[in-house]
């Protein structure tokens, strides 16, 4: 029988792979043109998806040499909601090895540049999707978020990237990296748009499993310009500074964390300071801005550690993206073309070998224990983070460091593993959490951008989009 799968829409070419000056920051992988409906919310608007999102007869890669050729057969739902809004889908955004590492350096096409400094990182693993957007060359950009994979790259190239809370946006259609982590979301160049896109994107669509009780807003309705922090309640989390204090730290449940600097590494004072001139500026524009306490967020990557890696070891690598026992939409041409990744696995970056090899140790030896006690205890942090955020609208902290250089090419193995992850300890908490987090740029320092994270409630994403667009119309982020 022939397979059971929506309709494609709207007419398309494959498109081509750009050369040279047409593709300076090797943040494109295909350029293509597919035009939606001719009106819409996003009537005009250029964008582009991240190469881990299925665009139907437009070859997709998702960063590795082991998928190139594969060419999918449907649109994800988040690709015909934005064509039905009247978008331009201009093509697919180089993504990192199988959208594995914070870093850019992973893709098999070559490493993707910072557009603000060339041989930095542009972070990852949406690393294409934020550069384009950051050099004006797409209105909008589609990023994926497992660990910080849309909120770093926003950070790294100094635009604005929201992960919403899970569930939100459909996944159907889109390469899945682990189900329990997985988000998708908008990248753009500043606030109105960001809430736009999210506004079309969002939504239930009755195949994604990830979908529950989901509740949507009218973002753009939201905005209210600098006037909008007036009366809210800003929690600054002391734990998300990268320079901690010396001494432990104690969570609720009697848990001694210890040494917190050595979970906060690397340190960046200046990124430190231009968050704490941020909040500063919230406070000026009308916020109520306290510092809070919230010892727990300290261990959440090391609650992430065991979700990701054996998440990933799992479905990626032993169930081509498709786990079975779910209600989803499987994509059975992926699921055949993958298969063979096998007899090519020489071809995985070094930090999939790593990921890989450790995940199917800890399966072989301790089962899922550890992801099991990872997700248990992953709900203290959520009531830990909910505890607060009883009392403030949102909480807020750095995103990221600045953008680090790029690992040479003959680097070593350590020194390529270690640039894809020491950037996520504060936005990968959100995402076993599964609250809504958003990156804002509110500095230079050193010719990087730096940024601020502002964390809500779960489906709460208008506060955040009030709080962002006030400060986006209250300063001057690249002159703070």
């Amino acid at each position: 029988m022939p397979d059971h799968l929506p309709l494609v829409k709207y007419s398309r070419a494959p498109g081509y792979q750009p050369r040279g000056e047409e593709n300076q920051y090797n943040a494109w992988y295909v350029k293509t043109e597919v035009k939606g409906a001719a009106q819409g919310k996003l009537q005009g608007k250029t964008v582009v998806l991240k190469d881990n999102v299925m665009l139907a007869g437009v070859p997709m890669m998702n960063g590795s040499s082991l998928v190139e050729g594969y060419v999918p057969d449907i649109d994800a739902t988040i690709v015909t909601r934005l064509l039905d809004a009247g978008a331009t889908i201009v093509g697919k955004a180089h993504c990192e090895n199988l959208s594995m590492s914070g870093g850019s350096h992973t893709n098999s096409k070559g490493p993707v540049h910072n557009p603000h400094k060339r041989g930095y990182s542009a972070g990852g693993s949406s690393s294409g999707s934020a550069v384009l957007v950051a050099a004006g060359e797409v209105d909008l950009a589609i990023g994926g978020d497992q660990g910080g994979s849309i909120r770093h790259p926003a950070a790294c190239c100094g635009i604005y990237g929201m992960k919403p809370t899970y569930g939100l946006v459909p996944y159907t259609g889109i390469w899945s990296g682990a189900v329990y982590v997985d988000h998708t979301g908008p990248l753009t160049n500043n606030v109105e748009d960001n809430a736009l896109m999210l506004e079309v994107i969002a939504g239930a669509d009755g195949y994604d499993p990830r979908q529950s009780n989901v509740k949507t807003q009218r973002y753009t309705e939201a905005l209210q310009g600098k006037d909008g922090l007036k009366g809210m309640k800003i929690a600054v989390v002391k734990e998300g500074y990268f320079m901690q204090e010396n001494g432990a730290a104690h969570g609720s449940m009697g848990l001694s964390i210890g040494q917190p600097t050595r979970l906060r590494a690397p340190a960046e004072k200046d990124v430190d300071e231009k968050v704490k001139a941020a909040a500063a500026a919230l406070k000026s524009l009308g916020a109520t801005v306290e510092e809070v306490s919230i010892p727990m967020h300290l261990v959440g990557s090391a609650l992430f550690t065991p979700i990701a890696i054996e998440g990933a070891t799992q479905n990626i690598m032993l169930d081509a993206s498709y786990m079975v026992g779910r209600n989803d939409l499987y994509v059975t041409s992926l699921m055949d073309f993958f298969r063979n990744w096998r007899n090519r696995a020489n071809e995985l970056p070094e930090s999939l070998k790593l990921v890989s090899m450790f995940g199917t140790y800890i399966k072989k030896y301790y089962g899922n224990r550890y992801y099991g006690k990872a997700i248990n205890l992953s709900r203290l942090l959520r009531a830990e983070y909910d505890k607060v955020l009883n009392e403030y609208d949102l909480l807020a902290m750095p995103t990221t460091i600045k953008a680090p250089p790029m690992p040479a090419p003959d680097a070593s193995r350590e020194e390529y593993v270690k640039g894809c992850v020491p950037y996520h300890a504060n936005t990968c908490p959100q995402n076993i959490t599964r609250h809504p987090a958003m990156a804002i740029p509110c500095g230079m320092s050193e010719g990087l951008p730096i940024s601020l994270m502002l964390i809500g409630k779960h489906f709460d994403e208008s506060t955040i989009y009030r709080a962002a667009h006030g400060f986006q119309e209250g300063t001057n982020w690249k002159e703070m």
